[in-house]
């Protein structure tokens, strides 16, 4: 199995770099005293569509042949990734068809609409999602995007971290969220290819924590009715991304749901900028587990800011 490598990632970055927002590094003097840490923040809730999927969904579309491009593109997702594509393949001219489960949130349906892809929804189960996108390849010949197993997608995905570490080369930790693991293995094989100094540390929801259990037992262990609030990280592993964080994390920490909510809650009070669960949870950990980052310097992938503020549990 071909697993991503650095120079990957600078060629992918080198190809997007017309298309995506250089996103802001933001600190905040008052969460670094609340933490006892200097927190970098890489803020992929400014990027286009809110979230850091753009980078990855870009470098795929930009890497189809001409009659891939012809047929279209399809994949499944719960909304990040469905947006993504979906502006993409909007730019290049290609038509996308976004496989959703019923119960993403409102907010990403609408933006996927927005884009002009051909939304087909399914039961959220991945054994529907799947199946509809294999009906709609035999149909249409569309090619699958997959949102996090797929080279293309991760090698995108890690050029936030290369941005990151070209403006705070300095740091000593870089935290990312953790759910298919796609901005994780761009991630780590990026800072790894950097620095092999620089710890990664990978940040997963406690209730949904098969990535963590995969990571300490050294086998892949699937994610089960997961139920959290940081919606993002709700996948399980692929066998590419396992095998990349494998090589080059050096650990993973869960957070409670009560903390990633603090977590969220205490970024929008401090920083004024929004950013979703799945993106509080890097902030989580470090609030769990203060003896390992005390005193650190600390880069913080925060990975989006679509929030359905309907679903909020307050």
């Amino acid at each position: 199995m071909d697993l991503p490598s650095f120079s990957d990632i600078q060629e992918a970055h080198k190809r997007i770099k017309p298309f995506i927002h250089r996103t802001p590094v933001m600190s905040s003097q008052q969460l670094n005293r609340i933490f006892d840490c200097e927190m970098f923040f890489k803020c992929e809730n400014f990027q286009k569509v809110g979230a850091f999927k753009f980078r990855g969904a870009t470098n795929a579309v930009q890497l189809l042949s001409t009659d891939q491009k012809r047929q279209g593109v399809v994949t499944h997702s719960s909304g990040n990734h469905a947006a993504a594509l979906s502006l993409a393949a909007a730019i290049n001219g290609v038509k996308a068809y976004i496989v959703m489960p019923e119960s993403a949130p409102v907010v990403k349906k609408n933006a996927v609409k927005g884009y002009g892809a051909e939304i087909t929804f399914c039961k959220p189960t991945l054994q529907a999602r799947e199946e509809t996108c294999r009906i709609i390849m035999e149909r249409a010949g569309a090619t699958l995007i997959h949102p996090y197993d797929n080279f293309n997608i991760i090698c995108g995905q890690g050029t936030a971290a290369l941005e990151l570490l070209e403006d705070k080369p300095d740091i000593d930790i870089v935290v990312a969220p953790i759910g298919g693991g796609g901005l994780m293995s761009g991630t780590s094989a990026c800072v790894k290819g950097i620095n092999d100094n620089i710890k990664v540390i990978g940040a997963e929801p406690l209730n949904a924590n098969d990535a963590f259990k995969s990571f300490k037992t050294g086998k892949l262990i699937p994610s089960v009715n997961p139920l959290t609030i940081a919606d993002g990280l709700l996948t399980s592993l692929s066998q590419l991304t396992f095998s990349v964080i494998t090589k080059n994390t050096d650990d993973i920490f869960t957070a409670k749901e009560v903390t990633i909510i603090e977590s969220m809650l205490l970024v929008w009070e401090r920083m004024k900028i929004i950013i979703e669960p799945s993106s509080a949870t890097v902030v989580a950990i470090i609030k769990e587990n203060p003896d390992y980052f005390r005193g650190k310097r600390i880069g913080l992938i925060i990975s989006g800011g679509n929030v359905d503020f309907g679903k909020l549990p307050f």
